[in-house]
């Protein structure tokens, strides 16, 4: 019994390293090493800080996922990046459960695999909840001074990089650095690899070279926090998901009552997703009798929720602020699956 939960836990991890640490998680943390290196404060704050005009912070975060296409824990990098550069916590909160949540490819898979009802409703409520929880965020956790959330990663609040180059040649360099996780993860190699050649060349012609090891070593130090919570999350997920197979998840979740959602939002919270390995998952349980409605809840909880999700989250936020995210999403999950569940 000990040897399969144990081994249960490896297969986990072992598919989770060959399938997406090169092609996901690789690139975010090198746009996060760069986001705190070559990002000044000042445009950080520009866009995600406390004191920026909600309707722009919010609405650049609630939508940014659209093009990447991350899962909940290839997100962690970007998210600590922006966070730690001086995001005020809603927007930042908001980036956190857009990034897996909308992008393109898993919207469109589910309309495809699903339905095109849930996958509107997929895509609505994702927005929606981004915004609301960002929101609520920020009034729980208000900042106590203008400094609490302007704090660097890496480099002392005292220095800041000046670089010579100009603004174009940033959005270029991360325009491709972005490519690289895109075209990796959707495994168009070619695509990818012009990309990385982009990032190189510019890296090459317009970095100097203390930036270049600055944003190296700002990268190593994302890998050393998150990496190893990480693969302790992925191997406890797959020995959880060895206690729970879709048969039972099935028998709990067949009607729409406001039982089988919340059933449904903890099962996704719990459960790792890598991207769009969601949607033949919740096709998989809908065939064997799962409801629409606990079928939309998964769907809002489990890509952007995951074991190993929570853990690096209370590392990052701490323990009030990471429950407080995870107990809103959850409930909000749950709640607009019965509500959809109920209409269709």
């Amino acid at each position: 019994m000990i040897k399969n939960v144990l081994l249960s836990g490896w297969y986990a991890l072992t598919d989770y390293l060959s399938a997406h640490v090169i092609t996901c998680l690789v690139p975010a943390f090198f746009i996060a090493g760069a986001i705190t290196i070559l990002i000044t404060q000042d445009k950080v704050l520009k866009y995600f800080g406390a004191q920026t005009k909600r309707y722009i912070s919010y609405s650049i975060a609630s939508v940014s996922g659209a093009i990447l296409a991350v899962c909940s824990c290839t997100v962690l990098p970007l998210f600590s990046g922006i966070y730690k550069r001086g995001a005020g916590i809603g927007p930042a909160i908001a980036f956190l459960y857009s990034g897996p949540a909308i992008n393109i490819l898993a919207i469109t898979y589910t309309a495809k695999l699903l339905g095109l009802d849930i996958g509107i409703a997929r895509a609505v409520g994702a927005v929606i909840f981004s915004i609301i929880i960002g929101l609520i965020m920020a009034v729980l956790f208000p900042r106590k001074n203008k400094d609490e959330d302007q704090k660097p990663a890496v480099l002392n609040s005292s220095f800041e990089i000046k670089p010579k180059r100009s603004e174009f040649v940033n959005v270029l360099f991360f325009i491709f650095l972005v490519l690289v996780l895109i075209f990796a993860s959707s495994k168009h190699w070619i695509l990818a690899g012009i990309s990385l050649v982009a990032v190189v060349v510019i890296s090459i012609k317009y970095l100097e070279k203390y930036e270049f090891i600055l944003w190296m070593r700002s990268t190593w130090d994302f890998v050393k926090q998150i990496f190893p919570l990480l693969l302790l999350g992925v191997f406890l997920a797959g020995i959880i998901e060895m206690f729970v197979p879709p048969e039972f998840i099935a028998k709990w979740v067949g009607k729409n009552t406001l039982l089988a959602n919340f059933l449904a939002s903890i099962v996704g919270a719990f459960s790792y997703f890598a991207t769009l390995t969601e949607v033949p998952i919740v096709k998989a349980l809908t065939d064997l009798g799962m409801s629409k409605g606990p079928s939309l809840s998964l769907l809002l909880a489990g890509p952007s929720l995951s074991l190993p999700n929570m853990i690096i989250i209370n590392r990052i936020m701490g323990l009030k602020r990471g429950l407080a995210y995870i107990v809103l999403v959850v409930i909000m999950a749950s709640a607009t699956g019965f509500l959809f569940g109920s209409i269709f």
